[in-house]
């Protein structure tokens, strides 16, 4: 499995970077549709196109290690990103 995961959801390119996840599991606690924590206890997707926008900034917000970054837009462009999330490269 990549270091990375991405997925675009209702506008919003949603990453995971698994080298940073420690698996604290807050955003399966905020979006349990959207991420889970693997075999190896780190965030993988599930289905985050079922869940709406405001739970996933809220997953993203409440990752104190800052694995999960939101950008607005597309792959090709976007503007920056809510609150604590970082802006993904």
């Amino acid at each position: 499995m990549s270091a990375f995961e991405e997925r675009l959801v209702g506008g919003l390119r949603v990453r995971i970077d698994r080298t940073l996840c420690v698996g604290f599991g807050d955003c399966v606690t905020e979006a349990p549709e959207a991420f889970v924590l693997d075999d190896s206890g780190t965030a993988v997707f599930v289905t985050p196109d079922q869940v709406d926008r405001e739970r996933l900034l809220r997953a993203c917000d409440v990752c104190p290690v800052d694995a999960i970054t939101l950008q607005f837009g597309t792959k090709t462009g976007g503007n920056s990103s809510p609150g604590a999330c970082e802006q993904v490269p």
